[in-house]
């Protein structure tokens, strides 16, 4: 028996807490994997995990939480930065070895605890090629790369069918992410409706998500009636299923997992080559790549797009090959085999 402790202590649910609950989901299938998760009284994660088997719970609501009453584990796994402290903490007190997952694409900087946090870490794992590098550039130690992956989410065609008959006659140009533009890049999407309004009409840009930029972001488009702030909804299945086609223009992305959802729904994809959107997005292959911050070159990739379907069936067909790679079986038996060394 695997006994393995996850910790995750942070206190919403976004694309780091998705992968865990998955990860823990899929662990949850083999009679041969005893789990615990350590989290926040107040975490989505304990909703989220409600009927997966052979799994406790351990409450921390900080880093310093939780360590003596947790029980022995052959390994523990940290799925974000403060979890990652937590680890380290517990492997002072108990020497249960851990690894951490880096999801972020951003430099780790060169501060005492970061090196100590990482550097003693079993394994250094990176959701994507350039988070990899990024790790081994530290030289903190050997590096894994377990991508991310799909997250099979639910969904109604007959409510995406509602959602449609809110826009008679569009085509829908869907966008999915927090409101938060250094990040997720919606300003892109803002210039590239304006420069789309009169020549294509029937197109309507449709983004999904709520965050710190919306005031602004509503403000910046308020002269465009094809641009609709549809708010969060908890039904994304629902909406990706709507879309006609996708828009990802990310300024910084550790990989982009809801890309993967989007392939799944079978929609053509247009991103960045931000980050760790290459891994997922191949050029004319399994979707269309664009500059970095580029609204021009994303309108005309949406006009390409629109104008061949040809093009779009190429796009989807590539891209569902590829999927293959980002399953929760994949990266659980990627996890599994770094766990087993561990211990």
């Amino acid at each position: 028996m695997l006994n393995i402790t996850h910790v995750n202590l942070a206190k919403g649910f976004r694309g780091g807490e998705r992968q865990t609950a998955i990860l823990i989901t899929e662990l949850g299938k083999r009679a041969d994997v005893r789990q615990q998760l350590v989290c926040r009284e107040d975490s989505p994660l304990r909703q989220f995990l409600k009927n997966v088997p052979n799994l406790s719970y351990v409450t921390a609501n900080h880093q310093f939480d939780g360590h003596f009453s947790s029980p022995k584990a052959d390994v523990v796994h940290a799925h974000e930065a403060k979890a990652v402290h937590w680890a380290w903490l517990h492997h002072l007190l108990k020497k249960t070895p851990y690894i951490l997952t880096r999801r972020v694409d951003a430099p780790v900087k060169d501060k005492w605890l970061n090196k100590q946090t990482y550097s003693n870490a079993f394994s250094r794992v990176a959701i994507s090629n350039i988070i990899q590098g990024i790790l081994e550039d530290k030289n903190w130690g050997h590096v894994d790369r377990v991508y991310s992956v799909k997250g099979d989410l639910p969904f109604d065609l007959e409510q995406s069918a509602q959602i449609r008959s809110q826009f008679p006659g569009k085509t829908l140009v869907g966008h999915i992410g927090a409101l938060v533009d250094k990040h997720k890049g919606q300003k892109i999407i803002i210039e590239a409706a304006r420069l789309l309004a009169k020549s294509h009409p029937h197109l309507q840009f449709l983004c999904l998500g709520d965050g710190k930029d919306k005031a602004e972001l509503e403000t910046l488009s308020a002269d465009l009636t094809n641009l609709t702030w549809l708010g969060f909804h908890s039904n994304v299945g629902d909406y990706i299923h709507a879309f006609d086609y996708f828009v990802f223009p990310s300024r910084n992305e550790g990989l982009g997992s809801t890309l993967l959802d989007v392939i799944d729904a079978k929609v053509p994809i247009i991103a960045s080559d931000a980050g760790g959107i290459p891994d997922i997005i191949k050029d004319e292959q399994t979707g269309l790549v664009i500059p970095n911050g580029d609204a021009s070159a994303l309108s005309n990739a949406i006009i390409a797009l629109d104008q061949s379907q040809d093009l779009q069936k190429t796009l989807v067909e590539g891209a569902l090959a590829h999927l293959n790679n980002f399953t929760p079986k994949v990266m659980a038996e990627g996890y599994l085999e770094i766990y087993r060394k561990a211990r």
